[in-house]
């Protein structure tokens, strides 16, 4: 059965390791997929897409500039006449410890990760409000929840995350508009390919299930989170971590 037959999805910074793995599991529950990057690197996603059916489009969008986030929400209405599923995956990390965080990294981090999740989210509201359904599903992290040294840049934006996400759920809810949070924990992508073996291994061991993840076992959380089997649940924050958070 595919849960999401004939439904629009946007999904930010999609091109790549979890982005990619989303894109590629709500297409294969037949939803469109409108999905972006910072960098035109989208022939090959297209392509992966299409092969399942749907119909997919890349856009280089900057979705932490107000105006390239009003551009993509009319871009896809005009496409595809509705926008039902909005996933703000787009984040990027420039770690260090406090005394030795510059100003530019604190900023680049938070404008990126927070600002662009209100940008994508007030630009989708107005759609969302008059068609009277959708699902906004917000990528956060366990660090948000529990912090980590050497990311308070990352952890402050993480957490803003999960409280805009829970206020917008209680201003959207009565139009019947669902704002949920998926952060995960360890999860193998092309960012933590470049972590030393040992340094690896030594993360899987905190983990309860003993492994990282993997994106799809984030992308199976937010396929649920965007359809319908998910319609009682709004401003939750579920964590994907194999219990590294509990």
């Amino acid at each position: 059965m595919k849960l999401l037959e004939g439904k629009t999805a946007i999904v930010t910074g999609g091109t790549r390791g979890i982005g990619r793995g989303i894109v590629r599991m709500l297409a294969e529950h037949g939803a469109n997929v409108v999905f972006t990057a910072r960098n035109p690197a989208f022939e090959e996603v297209e392509s992966e897409v299409a092969a399942l059916g749907v119909r997919a489009k890349g856009f280089t969008s900057d979705a932490s500039v107000f105006a390239q986030a009003e551009e993509l929400i009319d871009a896809t209405v005009k496409e595809f006449g509705g926008v039902d599923v909005l996933v703000n995956n787009a984040g990027i990390t420039r770690d260090a410890l406090l005394m030795r965080m510059t100003e530019e990294q604190w900023d680049e981090v938070l404008r990126v990760n927070l600002k662009s999740v209100f940008n994508m989210t007030k630009a989708v509201q107005k759609v969302m409000l008059k068609q009277k359904h959708g699902s906004i599903i917000n990528i956060s992290s366990v660090v948000g929840v529990s912090g980590n040294a050497g990311q308070a840049n990352y952890a402050a934006s993480k957490a803003g995350i999960i409280g805009f996400s829970k206020s917008v759920a209680k201003e959207l809810g009565a139009r019947n508009i669902r704002t949920n949070v998926v952060a995960p924990g360890f999860i193998e992508t092309e960012m933590t390919e470049k972590l030393s073996e040992e340094v690896r291994k030594s993360w899987a061991e905190q983990i309860p299930l003993r492994r990282a993840g993997t994106p799809e076992d984030v992308a199976r959380v937010v396929l649920f989170l965007a359809s319908e089997l998910s319609d009682y649940v709004n401003g939750q924050v579920i964590n994907v971590c194999g219990g590294m958070n509990m």
